[in-house]
């Protein structure tokens, strides 16, 4: 059965040399020395990420992970297991041969397994972008053939190895699709063809400084044609908090919902016009970061316009923060932070895009806990010395010092996390970081709670919540306040 396998791939490799293929002569060879240690693929994710959005960035980094999967299986396991010889070039036309001829073993074909691998990872995340590739990598994989330096069953293996590597990754790290946020609590919200009785409030003082300022009416008329849209910020834009009060009391009128296009503090101050009216919010991400969009599974404006025309809502938890009982306080989507954690985000950030999130998190650990003085505190009557407290609206995931992303938007959990002062304690929480288990530092406390007091805040200490930053009271109470938002977004068949 081998000698038979072994004497079709040897026929047809002879098959393919043989034939004249109009077209191929000028381009598999380009392309087949383009593909080399993977180039052609990495070129291909580092436009991407530069020039797309988020969702492209996610497909390309899935990409270049599936594709060094397979690249390391290829050159460790596959070459190291299987011995063969590369095809004799005889009847392959010299014009076709490549000028260096590879002299490692012939099975599998790497340049077929990173072809497949890019090409599928991609295909994970958006499978109208892995169609697009497809082609492309078909033709790497045909050029190792028709150059003569690989015989169709080291291209078939490689393209296995790749598909594989691929699967591998998805296991690994799910998809999007494969972790949709769960059935949350269904929420009543009207459904509204083309955005009729939607009134969107735009901040045009969001996103990305620097540039010209977008139209945000065409964006959002471009999705939603007959929505209402007000533009407020800006130089001669009236104020947000106005711009949102006209927005609901028009949107109550029409019997429709309050729309809103901005970044986190725009869709926070809108929230809660929203709720105080009684009104559905439909969210358009609009800002830099759009973190509360972003964990609501709304990545573009498309997704937010299909919700709201179908009229698929759901309930989310709200978080209140205020400084004594009888005070009305403010309300967090995302989260509160106290001490060195708004500097440990920003350094993150700024860093996550270069070299990956865990490394960018590792990064700011040290920078923040290198500069940083613990504040003394009394958290639920306990005195601490803490140089970050941290409270998430709901459980989020990510390294414990620094988390990313939020499962469940209604889980009626307050995510608090403390890195305690005291002896060597940045030595110990720089090592648990650089170990991977961060969480199980001694250093780091973590609780999810539905109250949370704080108190003796030392004077002059600021406070973050959903990227605003203002000065923080002596004591301050902390709740939830669960499913007291209905907000738009499309639900998981």
């Amino acid at each position: 059965m081998r000698s038979l396998l072994s004497h079709l791939d040897r026929r047809t490799f002879d098959l393919i040399a043989t034939r004249d293929w109009p077209g191929a002569q000028r381009v598999l060879p380009r392309l087949t020395r383009s593909a080399n240690h993977g180039l052609l693929w990495l070129g291909l994710a580092a436009g991407a990420a530069a020039l797309g959005g988020r969702p492209v960035r996610r497909a390309a980094l899935r990409g270049v992970a599936s594709l060094a999967v397979a690249s390391a299986t290829v050159n460790t396991l596959g070459k190291g297991s299987v011995r063969r010889a590369r095809p004799m070039l005889d009847t392959v036309p010299v014009i076709r041969q490549l000028q260096r001829q590879p002299v490692t073993s012939s099975f599998p074909s790497g340049h077929a397994a990173s072809a497949v691998a890019f090409a599928t990872g991609v295909a994970f995340e958006n499978k109208w972008w892995g169609l697009a590739l497809a082609p492309v990598a078909a033709s790497v994989a045909f050029s190792r053939v028709y150059t003569g330096v690989h015989y169709p069953g080291d291209v078939l293996a490689g393209a296995a190895l790749g598909a594989g590597a691929a699967f591998a990754v998805r296991g690994l790290a799910p998809t999007r699709a494969q972790l949709a946020p769960p059935a949350r609590p269904r929420a009543e919200a009207p459904a509204l063809p083309a955005g009729r009785g939607l009134v969107v409030v735009a901040n045009r003082s969001s996103g990305q400084r620097g540039g010209p300022v977008p139209d945000r009416a065409a964006e959002v008329h471009g999705v939603l044609p007959e929505a209402e849209v007000i533009e407020c910020g800006g130089e001669d834009g009236e104020p947000l908090d106005k711009a949102l009060e006209d927005a609901a009391e028009r949107a109550l009128a029409l019997g429709g919902a309050l729309g809103v296009v901005g970044g986190d503090g725009t869709v926070n101050a809108a929230a809660a016009v929203a709720a105080r009216h009684g009104l559905p919010l439909a969210v358009l991400p609009g800002g830099t970061l759009n973190h509360f969009a972003y964990d609501l599974g709304i990545e573009t404006y498309a997704e937010a316009a299909r919700a709201v025309e179908s009229g698929e809502a759901v309930a989310v938890d709200v978080a209140r923060f205020r400084a004594g009982p009888h005070l009305e306080g403010h309300q967090f989507l995302n989260t509160f932070s106290i001490g060195a954690y708004p500097e440990l985000v920003r350094i993150r950030e700024r860093w996550a895009g270069r070299i990956g999130a865990w490394p960018a998190g590792i990064l700011a650990a040290w920078e923040v806990l290198r500069t940083a003085e613990p504040l003394s505190l009394r958290i639920n009557g306990e005195r601490r010395a803490v140089w970050l407290l941290f409270v998430g609206n709901c459980q989020y995931r990510g390294l414990g010092f620094a988390p990313v992303r939020r499962h469940d938007l209604a889980d009626g959990v307050l995510d608090v996390r403390v890195v305690h002062g005291g002896r060597l304690a940045r030595t110990r929480l720089l090592v648990a970081a650089l170990m991977g288990t961060p969480s199980s530092s001694p250093v780091l406390g973590e609780a999810r709670l539905s109250r949370l007091q704080i108190s003796e805040i030392p004077q002059n200490t600021r406070l973050a919540f959903d990227g605003e930053v203002a000065p923080a009271s002596s004591e301050l109470t902390l709740e939830k306040q669960n499913e007291a938002l209905r907000v738009y977004r499309l639900l998981p068949e």
